[in-house]
């Protein structure tokens, strides 16, 4: 009995140092394998960044001994450099695990044991930024080849507490993380079984509910801010000190007519001109600057503000207005003012040297009368510029008085011809007048205007022996007047500019024909008055044929 349990305690001792003989060479040998992989790591990562910096030279140069193998790989697989063999011999590696997973990921490792020389080769690969990689590959002894020469029965104890260790880890890591990983982020809740992350889920609560109204009063302010700067007529541009655009409207790609443009892109895309630039370089160097920008949809004020932060431009507040008419304006006004001191000019001082004349005696008596008819034309000529000019100056300003009586528009046209008889006659032109009775409300002195300035041009700018004819007709809703001549005609590119203010298209002839030069501006405006439309139609050396279209009321239209 004595020897059953001194043969059971040392059967008992022998299987626990050979079990601790086991364990403890389990973990060495674990041990020792994550240090050489982790060896391996770092020489990759070490290898791949040294090639990032000198290229292939480096390892050309190197010296890596026999602990370690060095590739490299292209990234279609083929292989570039290898310290063993001829890089023309070897296969394409690009089905090899650890290669795969770095062109994926960036970095990969794998493990590849040989039963021959029982052995494990470690490899861990890098992806270098070119998409090629470095593999680095170790050699590591396996102490389990050193255990099979004295301790082969412990292979198969070996591989059954590896194959329990596996799949219990397995098991107990799943069991474990699950429940982590089960926890909503966005509204976290504590487990029964994980009580000591309740503090941290309750902070994890509390800053998701302050994120949260964050994020709301963001998007509330982004959303005020579009919904003002997109209401805005004027472009509005902000960009940084690189010029890189950070809000930028609508209206601001419409004035600068940028096609797509997105958020992030230099502002220089929206317009690149030397002008431009300019504008916003001054505006970089700290002072407000501002520059006409044409564009092909017109002119645009171009005001770029600098954002200041104590001594530094931090970013520009570049604002566009559209300009087009109010340059067009400003240019009518100083063509006008020439205009008008030309047109006084004229008779005054045509006036002043002939009363000059009278006054100093160089006048003989039989040419007073020539002298004093010259004065009371020039006079004449004045008085009807001036005339003009008022009328024009109240039609403009829509300061002339509204009137609104009943007028019949063909026996309105019947005495403005009979006004014009004798001037007709005098020029030998013949005039007609056809159509329908046909009733308007509006400004019968305006209208009045309008008539007898295209009748008058319709005899002036006539051949002896032409004629003009006026007709008078509607159609639903409109009035419409037609005045056409068989004169000299217009040229076809200057038909766009008769209604300017003292313009003139031969300029030659024209001085030769009485006339203020604003009779069209008066028509143009007159119609406008009307609401109504005026159009040309005219050929060179054929005639011309203006026709006036006024709205008529329904109401005046069932009564006619």
């Amino acid at each position: 009995m004595t020897k059953k349990i001194f043969l059971g305690i040392i059967s008992i001792c022998i299987m626990s140092m050979l079990a601790a003989i086991f364990l403890v060479t389990a973990v060495l040998y674990n041990r020792s394998a994550e240090i050489a992989a982790s060896e391996v790591m770092t020489d990759a990562r070490l290898i791949a960044s040294a090639v990032e910096q000198s290229g292939g030279e480096y390892l050309e140069r190197t010296d890596f001994g026999h602990n370690i193998r060095v590739t490299w790989i292209a990234p279609d697989g083929k292989v570039i450099y290898d310290t063993d063999e001829d890089p023309d011999s070897l296969e394409n590696h690009s089905d090899r695990e650890e290669i795969s997973s770095a062109l994926e990921s960036g970095e990969g490792s794998s493990s590849r044991y040989s039963s021959t020389i029982m052995q494990k080769t470690v490899n861990h690969a890098v992806r270098l930024t070119d998409g090629s990689v470095i593999r680095v590959s170790g050699v590591h002894s396996s102490l389990a080849a050193e255990l099979v020469k004295v301790l082969n029965p412990m292979l198969g104890i070996l591989a059954a507490v590896v194959l329990f260790s596996v799949f219990a880890a397995s098991m107990v890591s799943r069991n474990i993380v699950k429940p982590i990983n089960d926890i909503d982020l966005a509204h976290p809740k504590i487990k029964k079984n994980y009580k000591e992350l309740a503090p941290l889920l309750e902070k994890l609560r509390t800053q998701n509910n302050k994120v949260s109204r964050q994020m709301d009063e963001l998007q509330s302010s982004r959303e005020q801010f579009s919904l003002m700067t997109e209401s805005m007529t004027e472009g509005l541009i902000i960009t940084d000190p690189k010029l890189i655009v950070l809000a930028c409207n609508s209206s601001a790609l419409k004035l600068l007519g940028a096609g797509s443009f997105t958020k992030g892109q230099s502002i220089y895309a929206l317009n690149n001109s030397d002008i431009f630039r300019r504008c916003l370089l001054n505006a970089l160097g700290g002072r407000r600057s501002e520059c006409i920008l044409r564009t092909g949809n017109g002119q645009r004020e171009v005001i770029a503000s600098p954002a200041n932060s104590i001594d530094m431009v931090c970013g520009l507040v570049v604002f566009i207005m559209d300009v087009t008419e109010k340059q067009e304006l400003e240019t009518m006004r100083r063509e006008f003012t020439s205009n008008v001191s030309h047109e006084l000019k004229t008779p005054l001082t045509t006036i002043y040297g002939i009363s000059d004349m009278l006054a100093n005696g160089m006048v003989q008596s039989g040419d007073v009368a020539e002298f004093g008819e010259n004065i009371r034309s020039e006079a004449e000529r004045l008085i009807n510029l001036i005339n003009d000019i008022v009328s024009l100056s109240k039609l403009d300003e829509d300061t002339a008085p509204r009137e609104n009586e009943s007028i019949e528009l063909y026996s309105l046209a019947e005495e403005i011809l009979e006004r014009l008889k004798l001037s007709a006659e005098e020029k030998g032109v013949t005039a007609s007048l056809s159509g329908e009775r046909v009733s308007f409300v509006g400004s019968r002195t305006i209208l009045s205007e309008v008539l007898y300035n295209l009748c008058d041009n319709a005899i002036k700018y006539n051949v002896s022996g032409g004629s003009f004819s006026v007709k008078i007709s509607h159609v639903p809703q409109r009035a419409i007047i037609t005045v056409s001549d068989t004169g000299i005609g217009i040229p076809k590119q200057y038909i766009g500019r008769i209604f300017e203010r003292f313009y003139r298209v031969d300029k030659s002839r024209s001085s030769r024909i009485k006339g203020t030069g604003l009779g069209l501006s008066i028509v143009k405006h007159g119609v406008i008055y009307h609401n109504g439309t005026i159009s040309v139609r005219s050929e060179e050396g054929r005639g011309t044929v203006f026709t006036v279209e006024l709205p008529i009321e329904k109401k005046q239209h069932n009564e006619e």
